[in-house]
């Protein structure tokens, strides 16, 4: 019997924003990504979000990144815009006043970092959100960069005090957190995974899908691993898992995305250009990264 699934289940790609090296965005690398997500079978593409390097852009800048991406994809797969993380929930209010949203699906919105809200502050937060947005939302919970988790009952009560959410991206590791949202949830809550590297057991346990990082240059790997799992096709799922199981070390040792840039850069989309503070990997990681990659190209 087939799974009812939510929108926004199966595949979303957290994309990088290239830079050329001069620290510019680089257009034409974007173009190249973008085809090289979609052809890979993709559901839906998340721009600027965490790996995106959001933090480190000018508000114009993304304004601009995102009505390109509107036009390069053209409709043919849903976006979600990720730049909607803010610690002053007016300011992040007035921001969804100024950005033409036209073309995209839905927002997605990190917790406020640094100040460590309490519960019911988070709650309040993202009830402000949901009036003035008007696009649905996808709660992100990533308590390794904000340093505040947002626990299942606060994504429960905000799933049931307003329709507009429509999705938790789940990166807290924390699995069981994730099936009691599986659980209690809503039918129209997807419980999407934000850690790539346990992406399909909390599919194996109900959850709906994941936004990847490593779907940046193995996107078809990824996408074939979340389609059977969602299907049941479990042989299937654990090959695909198995053959990118020991990149993610390795894409990740020296932070997000240094990684994911390290490795674009081995697949020839784009440069390996950051901006400060961040940086590239060290050398050392590179070549070990560069080593695992070419292993998993293989069932690519």
């Amino acid at each position: 019997m087939s799974r009812k699934l939510p929108q926004f289940s199966g595949t979303g790609v957290a994309t990088i924003t290239p830079f050329d090296l001069n620290g510019t965005v680089d257009y034409p690398a974007l173009d190249r990504l973008l085809e090289h997500v979609i052809s890979g079978g993709v559901d839906y593409i998340v721009a600027l979000g965490t790996t995106g390097e959001t933090t480190t852009i000018s508000r114009k800048e993304c304004q601009q990144i995102l009505a390109h991406i509107v036009e390069r994809v053209d409709g043919r797969i849903p976006l979600v815009a990720g730049c909607f993380g803010d610690n002053d929930t007016q300011h992040l209010v007035d921001s969804l006043g100024v950005y033409d949203l036209d073309g995209f699906a839905a927002v997605m919105s990190a917790s406020p970092a640094y100040l460590k809200p309490s519960q019911e502050g988070i709650y309040q937060h993202y009830l402000r959100m949901a009036d003035a947005s008007p696009r649905p939302i996808i709660i992100y919970n990533v308590p390794g960069r904000t340093s505040s988790n947002i626990h299942p009952e606060t994504v429960l009560r905000l799933a049931e005090a307003n329709d507009k959410f429509v999705a938790i991206k789940e990166a807290s590791g924390i699995m069981e957190q994730a099936l009691q949202i599986v659980k209690h949830g809503p039918e129209h809550l997807a419980v999407i995974c934000g850690e790539d590297p346990i992406t399909l057991p909390m599919i194996a346990a109900g959850g709906h899908g994941g936004i990847s990082v490593i779907a940046n240059v193995f996107p078809r790997l990824f996408s074939e691993m979340v389609k059977a799992a969602l299907a049941g096709d479990v042989q299937t799922a654990i090959a695909r898992n198995n053959a990118m199981m020991d990149v993610h070390k390795w894409l990740y040792i020296d932070g997000n995305p240094a990684g994911i840039k390290a490795a674009m850069k081995w697949a020839g989309v784009s440069e390996e250009v950051l901006r400060l503070p961040l940086v590239p990997m060290y050398e050392e990681n590179r070549k070990r990264l560069f080593e695992e990659l070419d292993a998993a190209r293989a069932y690519n």
